[in-house]
């Protein structure tokens, strides 16, 4: 079993203020790997203190300087991936594949793709007599998820280095072995002391601890709406920055000319991915009302053929839930559809066959779901998907935007121009165009209760910034 009890604290690892261990479960198998210590508000001060110090010199490092250290992290974590992959399996069950293919590669795209924006960015731009000035916001307390734990570092560390920002990240207590080699790649690329710091803890205490602390400037958070609240309210007091990506319930909508088939495949899949833990999954498939008996055939037999197994075997498969709790709340969504009426076109409650241990569930169908049923309305984070039937065009418009969410939407149809126009009209920070993958250089990040601010790319990057005007900076006006 794994030791990673230390805490990573003004360029040293350091041990906890008052150890708490906390093991970190093998999803397939309910064994320990590892053991952290869950930390306190005074581990939190000791790293808020560290990166408070480092601020003032690495925030006015020169941006070759920056560029340089960026470079060096990636270079070293891509000479790492297969390690990183392999920690995110064991740490939260994703399947091995999807680890070496996206999970632990999304880090490395986030850390080129600042380099490449701080390539083209402009700090400084003036404007008549008054120079405006983009400069680091300050320390950042950054807090991220157990579903894609590299993709929701990198996507904050890479810009807030980028920026000139220090920091202290609260990776996920249930996966913080991805977090914990990311902390040595930092270390080993020679970030200077108290850059990046990383403590260990559960959100009531470190997040809470971060969330509140003064002497933090920004709170970038990604995770559940409810725990998004609590990191929202804890901020108020001292009116820091706050930036969220939250839950998500987005809907796939099939439009009356598109390959139903592929559509309804690749619908399925996606849903599936990653067991269905991710914010922004297709969850509620919405399909014409005349295709419906079609679509769920066809949905269930791509859910009947969905293996389930151990994700650090080789193959295609769908892994475990991340914990027991998650298990259970997954169950419950699943009984809870039955009880209000879905029909069970595939899957349900229990374990697949054959599978006695872990936390796997079998990869669910609803059909004839109304989008006030619970399954609907709830974030399941689990491989269940809901399939809604619609009348018109404007009917499905409207259903995919009666959701208090708004992360992501997606549209398929055999004309890209009318993709385009039902696009323009789904009310959420992201739409795929028939089955278009996530740009890096691109922009996440939800309308309503899916959050505020963006991250990836050069919107990423402006969210670690202040603006400053600088009036009668040059001698031309006055």
């Amino acid at each position: 079993m794994r030791d990673c009890r230390q805490f990573y604290i003004d360029g040293k690892w350091v041990n906890p203020i008052q150890p708490r261990d906390f093991f970190v479960i093998n999803p397939a198998n309910e064994q320990a790997v590892a053991a952290i210590s869950l930390g306190g508000s005074a581990d939190v001060d000791n790293a808020v203190a560290a990166a408070k110090r480092a601020f003032d010199s690495y925030s006015e490092t020169a941006l070759d300087d920056r560029v340089k250290i960026l470079r060096r992290i990636t270079e070293i974590y891509r000479q790492r991936m297969e390690e990183m992959a392999e920690a995110i399996s064991l740490e939260m069950g994703s399947p091995i594949g999807l680890s070496r293919a996206a999970q632990a590669p999304a880090g490395l795209a986030h850390l080129t793709e600042i380099v490449n924006v701080l390539g083209r960015f402009s700090f400084e731009e003036l404007r008549g007599s008054t120079l405006m000035r983009k400069e680091a916001i300050g320390v950042c307390g950054l807090i991220t998820p157990w579903n894609w734990p590299m993709n929701q570092i990198a996507c904050k560390v890479a810009p807030a280095l980028a920026a000139g920002c220090t920091m202290v990240l609260k990776p996920s207590e249930l996966a913080p072995l991805s977090a914990y080699l990311f902390a040595q790649i930092l270390h080993d690329a020679g970030l200077p002391p108290g850059v990046f710091n990383l403590v260990n803890g559960d959100g009531p205490t470190v997040g809470a601890a971060i969330s509140s602390h003064p002497d933090i400037a920004m709170v970038s958070f990604t995770g559940s709406t409810r725990a998004g609240v609590c990191v929202a309210s804890a901020a108020a007091p001292t009116v820091k920055r706050v930036t969220q990506e939250l839950g998500g319930k987005s809907a796939n909508i099939i439009l009356d000319d598109a390959d139903l088939t592929n559509a309804v495949k690749e619908g399925v899949q996606a849903c599936f991915r990653n067991s269905g833990q991710s914010c922004n999954a297709p969850t509620r498939m919405l399909v014409p009302r005349s295709k419906m008996t079609e679509a769920v055939k066809l949905a269930a037999k791509v859910a009947d053929a969905t293996m389930v197994g151990d994700p650090l075997k080789e193959g295609i498969h769908v892994g475990p839930l991340v914990s027991k709790t998650q298990l259970e709340k997954v169950q419950r969504l699943i009984s809870k559809g039955i009880g209000e009426g879905a029909t069970l076109a595939a899957g349900g409650l229990g374990r697949p066959d054959g599978i006695t241990k872990g936390y796997f569930v079998k990869p669910t169908i609803f059909a004839d779901v109304r989008n006030d049923m619970t399954i609907a309305r709830e974030e399941i984070f689990g491989p269940v998907l809901c399939i809604i039937p619609y009348d018109t065009e404007d009917d499905a418009v409207r259903i995919a935007n009666d959701t208090p969410y708004g992360l992501s939407g997606f549209v398929t149809s055999g004309s890209l121009e009318r993709a385009r126009r039902v696009a323009k009209r789904i009310r959420a920070g992201n739409v795929h165009i028939n089955g278009a993958r996530v740009d890096f250089g691109g922009c996440f990040g939800g309308y309503k209760q899916s959050g505020n601010g963006r991250e990836w790319g050069e919107a990423g990057l402006g969210e670690f910034l202040e603006l400053k005007a600088i009036f009668g900076d040059s001698p031309l006006q006055k």
